[in-house]
């Protein structure tokens, strides 16, 4: 599992950096390309950025859906839980495996859905427009993102089952910081 959640958090981290360079590339691109020096705007009009958005937006939605897992796994996917936490203990936990039990179920269907669309595009000969890549690569992140969330939905709900806890996220710890706070603690 170690393996699998690293793996899950190194692609989400490199779509991210990745996606802000080319942005960052496309914008320095195009505000140098209106300076009045003549030999970096004639370097610069033979560059070509036109393909720096459709590439930002695919790996917008690759990252989303990677990281939509990532949320479920690590207790920051976006919940509703102000009944749920109202109710009794006994019925708090069926509901609470009950949602996640759900919520597999839905991204177990929109995995096979997609799934199935992504094979039927892989006989196709379509390809994006700006960067000509097989049209059936760009959708397979609803497929592999969509499964990986439905493994995480069905992990939280084993490990909810056998132990009674849910994944929390303490919104105010940054990794890190306590160590330089015990390091100034140390040296005051």
């Amino acid at each position: 599992m170690k393996i699998l959640d690293r793996l899950e958090e190194w692609i989400i981290a490199s779509l991210m950096a990745g996606a802000t360079f080319v942005i960052f590339i496309a914008v320095v691109h195009r505000y140098l390309s209106g300076l009045p020096i003549p030999a970096l705007q004639d370097w610069l009009i033979t560059l070509n950025t036109s393909w720096a958005q459709e590439l930002c937006i695919y790996m917008f939605v690759w990252m989303a859906k990677f990281g939509a897992a990532y949320g479920v796994r690590t207790g920051i996917h976006v919940g509703v839980d102000v009944l749920i936490n109202r109710l009794s203990d006994r019925w708090r936990d069926k509901f609470i495996v009950f949602g996640l039990l759900a919520g597999a179920l839905f991204t177990g269907i929109v995995g096979t859905l997609g799934a199935n669309f992504v094979l039927h595009m892989a006989g196709t000969d379509q390809t994006s427009a700006d960067l000509e890549v097989p049209m059936w690569i760009v959708y397979l992140a609803v497929p592999l993102g969509s499964y990986l969330m439905c493994f995480r939905f069905l992990q939280v709900a084993w490990h909810f089952v056998r132990t009674g806890e849910l994944p929390r996220h303490d919104h105010s710890f940054v990794e890190g910081l306590e160590d330089e706070i015990k390091e100034a603690r140390g040296a005051a």
